[in-house]
């Protein structure tokens, strides 16, 4: 008989099949539970399968390494220098991260109320209009699924260019061909597959040792740009703004420009799916995830000052071979082939961190959706490896896609960042609709009992982040510049995600209203 394991809520204990056809009683808090998460799997109508492995720190790591605001800063930096230059990288940085400041805040209480996997996709389903709910939580969980696995294959593909990108520094020879980019992307999602299933125990550990390296780099790299480099003129860096992109305004270039930071700060829910692996999860949650906005960024603003004071003339650096400006820029200061290297290394071990982060999020995020008949397949989706208490399949699931999509970089570039930029957008969309829902709740009722509130700032906080967020949503379709379009410079972004939007809800209409099961039918909470 094939081994099998599961575990059913009971008042303190649960049971597990062994391998041997014994069954074994396990006290709740063998899997790493308290009380209270114990009473909000009750609450939330679930069963416990997965082992609560994080702690604080380790999820404090978890999210600041998948964030990884300085060193996606960097990466990003050209889309804010080609539109805004100097002055609105620093400046559209500061209004962005006090924006997502909101933003982060509303996902904290909300993760405070209903501490689940499914995350955005569950409160829209909680929390909306009966008769809508059903339809709304259903696109919701289909757009955050559609948002992090593209996400998860933009982020390796970065980490692939990068290499590229010092392979141009250190070999003028080397030929920049896309196919080393996918072969790239598919060699870093499979390191970060190992992460996520042979040492999935392990993975909260190696969260916190990263948090370490992910802090520690940042001084490595910071303190090399203020030692070697020439020093720019402050009031040229804090209030020259460039227009590159030849928008009608330099106003308008800015907004255009604010990409670059909305896609640096991204991630505001990513601690969330891992809500069922978290001890304690209803406070340590919103805790973990409001300092992770406060610690990277801090850290990004830091690091984007420091850019723009030490990267000399933004002409020169706009263009470069390496196709990232930040490598350039290293080595401008240090004048070193070896001393540029190991400070892109120290970012490329960074990003690759938080591709293993992300691994883990995009997987629990496609299990939990499956968990509610929401995608095809979904009973094999949803399985829980026996022993493991891991979505095994969900994250081999992650890993055919991630390498499936990377394929289109081969064919076409562009087709493969339209693609990448979809996952700001799509995630981006599931928090206004989770926001928005979430205001019109208040003025029906009272919220639920949650251990981490917003007060009675919660409303003005919520209205906040919807307006920061439809203000930023509609910028990022935008394309770099309104000047002679081709198909290689134009923004595919709304046509794919208008496109995917149709077919979720033809796909909804056909299968998914006879599949999917409602978050909120199993839910019990004691008013």
């Amino acid at each position: 008989m094939a081994s099998q394991a599961y575990v059913v809520d009971a008042k303190e204990s649960s049971l597990e099949h062994t391998g041997d056809g014994n069954v074994e009683m396990r006290s709740y808090s063998q899997l790493g539970g308290t009380s209270h998460d114990e009473h909000d799997m009750r609450m939330l109508g679930r069963t416990q399968q997965l082992n609560r492995n994080f702690r604080f720190i380790s999820t404090l790591g978890f999210a600041c390494t998948l964030m990884s605001t300085w060193e996606i800063a960097l990466m990003t930096s050209f889309y804010s220098l080609f539109n805004g230059g100097t002055a609105g990288m620093i400046w559209g940085y500061l209004i962005v991260w006090m924006g997502y400041m909101l933003v982060f805040a509303s996902i904290a209480e909300m993760a405070s109320m209903a501490p689940t996997s499914g995350g955005q996709y569950h409160w829209v389903s909680e929390f909306a209009p009966a008769r809508a709910q059903r339809f709304m939580s259903y696109i919701t969980g289909w757009v955050s699924v559609l948002g992090w696995q593209t996400g998860l294959a933009s982020l390796t593909f970065l980490v692939g260019t990068m290499i590229q990108g010092l392979l141009v520094l250190n070999l003028p020879d080397y030929g920049f061909e896309a196919w080393h980019g996918t072969l790239l992307v598919i060699a870093i999602a499979a390191f970060c597959i190992i992460f996520n299933t042979f040492l999935a125990k392990r993975l909260p550990m190696v969260e916190g040792m990263v948090l370490i390296i992910h802090i520690l780099g940042f001084f490595a790299v910071l303190i090399p740009l203020w030692v070697l480099a020439p020093r720019g003129d402050p009031s040229t860096v804090f209030t020259e703004f460039t227009n590159l992109g030849e928008w009608d305004t330099t106003g308008l270039s800015f907004m255009v420009g604010l990409l670059g930071p909305v896609y640096t700060l991204i991630g505001a829910d990513s601690a969330v799916h891992m809500s069922e692996e978290i001890k304690d999860a209803s406070i340590v949650l919103p805790k973990a995830i409001m300092w992770a906005a406060t610690v990277n960024g801090t850290l990004g603003w830091v690091m984007v000052i420091t850019f723009c004071f030490t990267l000399g003339s933004i002409y020169d650096i706009i263009g470069t071979p390496t196709g990232y400006p930040f490598i350039q820029v290293f080595y401008n200061v240090t004048q070193s082939y070896a001393g540029t290297s190991i400070m892109t290394a120290i970012i490329i071990v960074n990003i690759t961190s938080a591709c293993i982060s992300t691994v883990a999020t995009v997987s629990r995020q496609t299990w939990s959706f499956a968990r509610d008949g929401g995608l095809p397949f979904s009973g094999f989706i949803s399985q829980v490896k026996p022993g493991w208490n891991i979505p095994l399949n969900a994250v081999l699931l992650t890993f055919i896609i991630t390498a499936l999509l990377s394929l289109i970089n081969i064919g076409s570039t562009v087709a493969f960042n339209a693609i990448g930029s979809l996952a700001v957008s799509a995630i981006l969309g599931t928090y206004i609709i989770s926001f928005t829902i979430l205001i019109f709740r208040r003025f029906r009722g009272p919220l639920p009992a949650r251990r981490w509130s917003l007060g009675n700032l919660g409303l003005f906080v919520n209205i906040g982040a919807v307006a920061f967020l439809l203000v930023v949503w509609v910028f990022i379709f935008f394309p770099i510049s309104p000047f002679e379009l081709t198909p290689a410079t134009m923004n595919w972004n709304s046509l794919i995600f208008a496109s995917t939007m149709i077919f979720a809800v033809v796909y909804y209409l056909i299968v998914g209203r006879k599949t999917y099961k409602s978050p909120v039918d199993l839910v019990k909470r004691e008013e």
